[in-house]
């Protein structure tokens, strides 16, 4: 997290895999670019508006054309 909220801004927590990583760490291979850390769900947190603004953010930052999947977005406090 790079700041406090402001107004109207929130804390999400995010859950995010990769499903190449997966796939690959259940066939004892390693993905070329990212680690196999990625095969399990991982926490991001960011701020954000709303649940809207928060997917779009982690899309640009984990893009599913890289294999990355979302599972949850949720509402979160400090």
């Amino acid at each position: 997290m790079l700041h406090i909220p402001m107004d109207g801004e929130r804390l999400f927590e995010v859950s995010i895999y990769n499903k190449l990583v997966r796939s690959l760490v259940k066939e004892n291979q390693s993905h070329d670019v990212f680690d196999d850390h990625w095969a399990d769900l991982r926490i991001q947190n960011l701020i954000a508006r709303d649940e809207y603004e928060a997917r779009r953010m982690i899309c640009e930052r984990f893009p599913e054309s890289d294999g990355f999947v979302i599972e949850t977005v949720k509402l979160t406090s400090f």
